[in-house]
């Protein structure tokens, strides 16, 4: 909890002097905090810290997840309930900066279906919300799948990756792969 108040107070700040949405002051902050850090310290950390965040994460309470909104303007500019950006966007976040890497260092992701294909479905599902539209959908790679909503509508057959970059803005799109889910 005290660091991300902390990292929130320092990315509200460097805000200021730069401008830009939260989201991306807040990665600066976290980046430049971090950048002499070698990467098997950072995996240390990460290893350390993760069951102990996950575990906080878990017990916000019911009632704050709920009731709580807090205004966003990163990709899109809304007021989200505590416990979406908690179990959702969180996870979606870290899951986008692990395509990041990969691509970064020239490696291969490593994909399943049972995990990589739920973060997927997901967003596929929020999609399908945020835009209204029919379509078909079909999601190549590991992870991927087929998906539709009524009739008509667009037909798309793209990698399940490329179509997550898009969406997250990391790739030009067209037609309904223009409409924005967030990250």
């Amino acid at each position: 909890m005290s660091e991300g108040v902390h990292q929130l107070r320092a990315a509200r700040k460097r805000q200021k002097g730069e401008s830009g949405p939260l989201e991306a002051n807040l990665s600066a902050v976290q980046v430049a905090e971090r950048e002499t850090v070698i990467s098997g310290q950072l995996v240390e950390r990460l290893r350390a810290t993760a069951p102990r965040t996950v575990r906080a994460r878990r017990r916000i309470p019911f009632v704050l997840r709920r009731w709580v909104k807090i205004a966003v303007d990163g990709p899109v500019a809304e007021k989200w309930k505590l416990g979406y950006l908690v179990d959702t966007i969180y996870l979606r976040d870290v899951w986008m900066h692990r395509i990041d890497a990969t691509r970064a260092t020239r490696r291969d992701m490593v994909l399943t279906a049972d995990h990589d294909g739920r973060i997927i479905a997901d967003v596929v599902g929020e999609w399908a919300r945020r835009h209204g539209c029919p379509f078909t959908l079909e999601l190549t790679g590991e992870a991927g799948g087929r998906f539709f909503v009524g009739e008509g509508g667009e037909s798309i057959v793209i990698d399940a990756l490329e179509f997550c970059r898009t969406l997250a803005g990391r790739s030009p799109g067209n037609g309904l792969l223009t409409t924005v889910v967030p990250f």
